[in-house]
């Protein structure tokens, strides 16, 4: 019988390394051809939005989709897990608290393929509930000693700041602007909602990786047209969706100064196909815009994990 798990029961089992593990499973079959994923579809409305992302990663057994409606009010996600050998429902899992891991988790295993190995300052762009796992996730595969954090919001950037260092146990630190965050770091990391560039591209040393998480949409920007064009490797999660929602990519390809051919997709790094970094002075970026095989993935791993430990309420189905 097809189970529920609610918010609480998915944090009382997720973890960071099983998000890692469950996204870098989840783009290697991506890059081997071996999972199906179709770009989001948006259905807009003057108050809301529904959001819908759907895939199949057969080597697991499944396919299904994560649904999110967006407004005034907030947002609410919900994954739903298939069987993909009979089609039945195997679990509905609320999807916040999942989403906010696997997103993090996605730019920790960017920053594994692509950022140099003895990476240990990083520049985070954004306080938010979402900044939280990306710089879990980066302190996973990268020795980070120490962590720039530059918002707006000097209050609450400053409370992030406390919280994170008492969490993760590393120095965790305001950055008193833009340029503060950026030189020096060998990570850069922008997980915001802003509609223009976050920094100067000019800004970034040689040899730092760049993840862009905030960029989903075409009137989102977040890294402006010289970061893009200093990178040596510009990786994707996938081309698809990239070249339909990636603001901080459209201007150079609608002026043809960047081709889809050009651009990497994550999966293909890992799977072998394609190069990453090439040497230490590189400059890498990853735009990170979600797609459902990494929800997917992580749910599958957190529905076993609960099932363990006799979580989760049957559905009358």
């Amino acid at each position: 019988m097809a189970i529920y798990l609610s918010e609480e029961d998915v944090k009382r089992v997720v973890t960071m390394p099983m998000s890692i593990q469950a996204v870098e499973t989840a783009h290697h079959a991506h890059g081997l051809g071996q999972a199906l994923d179709v770009p989001r579809q948006r259905t807009r409305l003057p108050q809301a939005a529904l959001h819908i992302l759907q895939g199949a990663l057969p080597g697991e057994g499944l396919f299904g989709y994560k649904a999110y409606t967006t407004s005034r009010a907030g947002a609410r996600f919900l994954v739903h897990l298939f069987d993909s050998t009979d089609g039945h429902l195997v679990a509905v899992i609320a999807a916040d608290y999942l989403g906010m891991m696997r997103t993090g988790a996605a730019g920790g295993v960017a920053a594994k393929w692509l950022a140099r190995p003895d990476a240990e300052v990083a520049g985070v762009f954004g306080s938010g509930w979402q900044a939280q796992s990306q710089i879990e996730a980066l302190c996973a595969v990268r020795p980070i000693r120490q962590v720039r954090v530059y918002s707006r919001n000097r209050e609450r950037l400053e409370s992030f700041c406390e919280a994170q260092s008492l969490r993760l146990k590393r120095e965790v630190v305001p950055a008193a602007s833009p340029r503060d965050a950026v030189s020096g770091s060998d990570v850069i990391v922008t997980i915001t909602t802003a509609s223009s560039p976050l920094f100067d591209g000019d800004w970034l040393d040689a040899g730092t990786h760049v993840t862009a998480a905030g960029s989903n949409s075409l009137v989102r920007r977040e890294v402006d047209e010289t970061a893009v064009r200093r990178a040596a490797v510009v990786c994707v999660d996938a081309r698809a969706t990239a070249l339909k929602e990636c603001g901080d990519l459209f201007p150079l390809l609608e002026k043809g100064r960047l081709h889809e051919a050009q651009l990497v997709e994550l999966g293909e790094v890992i799977a072998g196909l394609r190069a990453g970094r090439g040497d230490a002075r590189q400059i890498t970026l990853f735009e990170s815009h979600g797609m459902a095989i990494q929800d997917l993935a992580l749910a599958r791993r957190v529905l076993e994990a609960a099932r363990g430990q006799g979580l989760g309420t049957e559905l009358p189905l």
